[in-house]
């Protein structure tokens, strides 16, 4: 018998999968993304002290967009760019948390990197 797959399920053990691998620093921070049904949420961690150094979502009130779609997305990379320069950062390590590289997810990375983030 077929059982059923639990999607949470595996994008977790994607997400441990590539975090084995990959790690923020002060100088070169990890660029987290995490997707909702309702928000999207993205962070710059560092991960030697394991503090949050900027954030940003759609809950915050510059963005206008307050959903988890395309829009959003392009809102939120060019939000979380605006305060990583402000912090001096203009490398990061991307983290796409075991989601696919696609649709809201390439939208968010796109709109970081043209406004100035470089991954």
């Amino acid at each position: 018998m077929v059982s059923n797959t639990d999607r949470k399920m595996e994008r977790r053990r994607r997400h441990l999968r590539v975090r084995t691998k990959i790690s923020g620093t002060a100088e070169r921070p990890r660029l987290c993304i995490y997707r909702s049904n309702k928000n999207l949420f993205a962070q710059l961690i560092d991960d030697v002290t394991g503090t949050t150094l900027v954030s940003s979502s759609t809950l915050d009130k510059d963005i206008k967009t307050k959903a988890s779609n395309k829009e959003a997305a392009k809102e939120v990379g060019a939000a979380i760019a605006k305060k990583a320069k402000a912090k001096k950062v203009e490398e990061v390590v991307f983290d796409r948390s075991g989601y696919q590289y696609h649709g809201i997810v390439k939208e968010f990375a796109e709109a970081a990197r043209e406004a100035g983030l470089k991954f």
